[in-house]
Parts: C-alpha cells; structure tokens; sequence
C-alpha cells in the first residue's frame, strides 16, 4: 500500500467547478447581504470538505480546486462579518444570556464592538478550518518540493477540516446588519415632534398574555374563576369581537406595540435567541437566518412604538416579562423605548431562558437558566420586581407612567407557584392563570392605595389564542391558523374617569390589535409641538385605527378600506371588515334577500379565505377556496356563504390582491 498523498493538479471540469462554486458563493454574500446566504456558504465548505477527506481515503488524492474554493468561501464570510456585522465579531458567544455578563461590562465582545474587535473576533471563530485548511496548503507545497506527505498525516488533516467546518456553521457570526430600507430620520423627527406634556396625561398599564384563548376567563365561560381579569371589563368595558393581529407571539407583540401589521419590519414568524449553540437541535441561531427577512433579529428600531412615543411625551416606561422581539442591539427593550426592562428575550420554551434586568441597553442576569429549569416562581419574581418599580415610581416621580406588562403565561410548558398549584383541580394551565389573576389584584388593590387606579388606562389582551391547551370558546382553530381561534382574544379597557363609557359597557363592533397604537395616541392625548391633535407618524403607514369610534358609540371602525388582515409567514390568509346592513341590500343581486342574519343585524361581519389548508388534520391535504363567513351568526366559520353572496366574494378576493400587492410594493410601509 503507497505510504504517500498526491495532489491533485489536474484541470478538470468538476473540480475546477466545485472551485468556482465557493468563488461564487462569497460573491453571492455580498451581493445579497443576507444571513442565510453566509449560511449556504458554510454549509458549501462542509461539502467540499467531505469531499476532500473522502479524496483522501479513496483516491488517496487531495483536490487542490475545492480546497482553493472553500478558502474563498470562508474568506468572504469572514470579510462579509468584518464589514457588515452587527456585532463585536464573536456572534453571541459572549452574550449576557449564557455567560451571565453584565454586558455594559464588556461592550466591546458583546456590542457592536469596532473594527479591530469585528476583526478579531470573525478570525477567531474562523481559526479551527483556517488553521487545517493552511496545513493542508502547507503539506501541497511541501509536496511539491518532492515532500509528499504520509496517509495517515493528510487523512488526520482533512478529517480535522471537515470537523472544523461543521463546527464554524454552529458558531459563526450570523449577526448583521439589516438589509432593507431604515427609516431612522422620519423616527428621530417624529419623536422630536412629541410635545411634552404631562399635567393631564393618564397613567397606562397594558396587559399582555401569551397564548392565552378567548374563553380562558370566567367573563367568557371558563369554568374556573377569574375575577381580576373580569373586573377589568366589569369596572370599564369589553369587546366581543377583538383580534390580535396575528395567531403567533413576536409578530403580534410587534403590531401591539407599532401599529402595524409584522410584515412592515419583517417580523412575521416568531423570533428565536441569537446566541451561538453547539447542538444543532437546539431551536436558536440558523432560525433566524431563514425565518426573518433581511437579517433582522427581531423588531428594527427604526419602527416607533408607543413606548417611544409616551417615553417622548415624558412618561416613565417599563416593560416585565416576555419581550421576544430581538436580544441584542437596537432590537433590546431598553433601546425601543423602555426606561427599564426586567424579565425574558425569549419565550419560555426556548434554550437559553432567563431572567435579566436591563437599563440603557446593557443586561445583567438575574436569574440563570439554570435557576430557571424548573419556572414555578416565574410569576412570583416578575410581579415582585414590577412592584418594586411602581413604588419606586409612584414615590419619587412626577411623571405618568406606561407600565407593559407582557406575561410569559399561559404559554408552554406551564407553571404554577406552589401556592396555586392544584389550586383549581383543573390542571396546571388553569392554576397559572389563577396566580396571575391573584397578582393582578394585588397590581389593582397597589394602584387603587396610591390614589392612581381611576387615573390609569389599564388594557388587557391576548396575543393570540391557545396552542397546547386551553379554551376558544366555539371557535375553530387555535394558535398558527387564520381561524378565529387564533386571533380572536380576550379585550377589556378599564379608565376610571366615567367620560367615554358606562362601566360594564360591552363593544361588538370589531377591533383589532394594531389599533391599540392610535388609541393611546388618543387617549394619553399626545400632541406634536406645532399643536397638532392625535400627533401620529407622518412618513410611514400606520395599518391600525383609533378605537375611540368604538368605545365611544359602538361604531365600525374597520369598513372595506381599512379591513383586518389575518397574516402567516408572509402571506396574507384572510381579510375581515364589516358592511352595513342596509348598504348590503340597496343593491339589486341581494334586494330581496329576508334571511334571519340580515333582518337582526345592523351590520354584517364578513371574512373571506381565498384559500386556507383545512384545520382538520384527518384531512390535511384538504384546502378551502373562496370561503366566505359572517361572523355576525357563524362565529365557528361552520358554512362557507360565497355562493349566497357571491359579489361579496368577488370584492373581497380583490381586496386581497389589492393589499397584497400593495405590502409587496412598498414593504416598510413608507410615505
């Protein structure tokens, strides 16, 4: 058996091919800045490399064109991270998350560093496959020269190469700059424009769950109690007919706190953990890369939350428990408008999970993941540092203060504390609902001591309905789907002034989770410096609508030019607005239409599907087209109408194209 490796320098079409491909794909990176396109990259130079070790072993050959491809590739990877990343060079492999750093401790390993340090940084998590790769070199000019290196030396080399590449996909820098139209100016300007009033400016506390279903309060039919949610709606008003405005979590975090639908900024599926993970099971790192568009990790900071907005206006604003909306630079709470944030980056489910306290865009740990495998006292510690800080505020400030307060619950896996659990006799998702609710009386009977409870807009939602566990009500679906399950939630506003309803007041026209936005602009009374009422944003569109109409009077708010969209991974499923019922009737093709729904409602709620994949899993190769429902007496969207009403039908097909094209056009929403 020959002792000796050759090398192969023959110029033959494949593997000079091969060669080209890792020219090509470096190319490729900068031409379409992307994440995922480094990620292909990577992937490339573990297929040559294999290719490599396996021309080793069988040919007992080392292919010097696919060795000189994977260099380019990986060295445009690194130059791409050198230019344009967004952090210091080392991915996340420094971050507060699994490190437990205080990070305004190290800005220069876990913020965006410098050059010199994305230099650095980017080389080091290259080393492993530089350092083979340029043995392997090293060995074909020796081997020139007539040193033909031994078998076992080059299979060790290449064997070394294909392990560091393998490693360099799992722990390189995927964080970089986003890559699409930023709207910074019209940002800064706007917020500029906020006058800062504060004299007559009510408090706001917006109470946010997660995953929790519409009939998961007493209010709604659940068979366990919830008094604190319900006094809500019993003390101020509620809706029967409230949407998120989208069925899974970032995204609808991201239209509650803008105004917009997720599609505006590229947050249209949920937001994994940046952070660098050896297993390649683990749900962090690559998802984002494929699942968010132009490399954006979570909410860009160039969109204007109404945290900003009241932050502008002189609020003093907080944010405790689940953010989910980026963990690292302009996508941090603190830097979208918060004054102090205490509690996750992440969903519950995720790897790393923990508990930080964040000021000015620096993190420290509060509680560990490991603390935290076992989530029973989650609820107790965000309540006990969101009552800290409102004492804190209420004690030594002036200010109104905007208090978001986004529970992790009743999100999987759940937990109760072991004072609520087995309190119910339903299981522990019913008891973690409990011992929010007995929080949330606490919250109350605090604000109410203090003077500030008639004095505080307090709102309370979903962000979309249940996954795992928990009630719709009658309706179909549940978290993921386009169904009403998975966007109609729980709404109820309590403002203890008595002048734009009765309490106890129940709504039925239709809002959804996007108009919370210019409904606090309304109701916080915000104004722009020039003396301009209901101060909003004047470069960009904002999809949301003022609920004043509706808690006011009951009216529509959202007619044929401003429906409500029901979106998933990019593509819009759904349109829902509601038509008058006389408007309906004054045309000829439905004159003399008498049925029940038409003759007991004043307006009718119509939602449309082009095409829906049927929610029925027996039948999941099944999918629905052109299916019409009224709401107004089908709530379980049980019969398809558009052969009833089939002009309804056609208008509301265009109406989707319409919008889709229009998103598509003008993506960021701009004016």
């Amino acid at each position: 058996m020959k002792k000796y490796i050759s090398f192969d320098k023959d110029k033959k079409v494949l593997p000079i091919l091969l060669g080209c491909l890792g020219a090509a794909a470096a190319a490729a990176l900068f031409v379409f800045r992307l994440n995922r396109v480094a990620v292909l990259a990577a992937a490339y130079m573990i297929v040559v490399s294999v290719i490599l070790l396996l021309g080793v072993v069988c040919k007992r050959r080392v292919y010097l064109y696919p060795l000189a491809g994977l260099g380019v590739s990986g060295f445009g990877i690194v130059l791409y991270y050198i230019l344009f990343g967004a952090d210091a060079g080392f991915g996340a492999f420094f971050d507060t998350n699994t490190h437990g750093w205080n990070t305004a401790d190290h800005p220069l390993w876990t913020q965006a560093g410098n050059l010199l340090t994305r230099i650095g940084g980017n080389l080091l998590l290259a080393l492993p496959w530089l350092v083979f790769a340029g043995l392997i070199v090293l060995l074909a000019v020796r081997a020139k020269k007539g040193k033909h290196p031994h078998r076992v030396t080059a299979f060790l080399l290449s064997a070394a190469l294909t392990c560091s590449t393998v490693f360099y996909l799992l722990t390189m820098n995927l964080r970089s700059d986003p890559n699409t139209q930023r709207l910074w100016e019209g940002h800064d300007n706007y917020l500029k424009g906020v006058d800062r009033h504060k004299s007559d400016s009510p408090n706001v506390l917006f109470i946010l769950m997660d995953d929790m279903g519409w009939g998961d309060i007493s209010a709604h039919g659940a068979i366990f109690d919830t008094p604190n949610f319900d006094r809500i709606g019993e003390e101020g008003l509620s809706f029967d007919n409230f949407y998120s405005s989208y069925s899974v979590c970032s995204p609808a975090r991201f239209a509650a706190l803008t105004g917009r639908y997720p599609f505006r900024g590229y947050a249209d599926n949920v937001m994994y953990p940046s952070v660098n993970s050896f297993s390649p099971f683990a749900a962090t790192r690559l998802n984002n890369a494929f699942e968010m568009g132009a490399n954006c990790d979570g909410m860009l900071g160039d969109e204007i939350t109404i945290a900003e907005v009241l932050q502008s206006a002189g609020y003093d604003t907080a944010c405790f428990g689940k953010w989910h909306l980026g963990d690292y630079g302009e996508y941090l709470p603190t830097n979208q408008g918060f004054d102090y944030f205490y509690g996750s980056h992440y969903v519950n489910d995720m790897n790393p999970f923990c508990h930080l306290r964040e000021e000015n865009g620096a993190a420290e740990v509060v509680h560990t993941s490991q603390e935290l495998t076992d989530q029973s006292k989650a609820t107790e510690w965000i309540n006990e540092e969101m009552f800290s800080w409102l004492d804190n505020q209420m004690a030594t400030s002036d200010d109104p203060f905007f208090l978001y307060y986004a529970s992790p619950w009743p999100h999987a896996p759940v937990y109760a504390g072991d004072d609520f659990d087995g309190k119910t006799g339903m299981g522990t998702y019913a008891d973690c609902i409990t011992e929010v609710d007995y929080y949330l009386g606490l919250l109350f009977d605090k604000l109410e001591k203090a003077g500030e409870l008639d004095d505080t807009i307090i709102l309370f939602t979903s962000d979309n309905g249940p996954a795992l566990e928990g009630s719709t009500g009658l309706l179909r679906g549940g978290k993921y789907l386009a169904y009403e399950g998975g966007q109609k939630v729980p709404f109820a506003i309590r403002w203890g002034n008595g002048k734009l309803w009765e309490p106890g007041s129940v709504r039925s026209e239709s809002a959804t989770l996007v108009d919370v936005f210019p409904t606090l602009i309304d109701l916080c009374g915000i104004r722009g410096q020039n003396g301009e009422d209901s101060y909003l944003p004047a470069d960009r569109v904002l999809d949301g609508v003022s609920m004043l109409p509706t808690l006011q009077r009951d009216e529509v708010i959202h007619t044929p030019d401003k429906p409500i969209l029901y979106m998933k991974r990019e593509k819009l499923k759904a349109i829902q607005y509601t038509v008058s019922t006389g408007e309906l009737l004054s045309g000829a093709e439905y004159a003399g239409y008498d049925y029940k729904v038409l003759q007991e409602n004043e307006n009718i709620d119509f939602k449309y599907y082009q095409r829906i994949q049927n929610d029925n899993s027996a039948f999941f190769d099944k999918f629905r087209k052109n299916w019409l429902h009224i709401l107004s007496d089908d709530i379980g969207e049980n019969y398809n109408r558009s052969s009833v009403y089939p002009t309804v039908a056609k208008a509301m097909s265009d109406k989707m194209d319409e919008i889709t094209d229009d998103l598509h056009r003008n993506r960021r929403g701009t004016r």
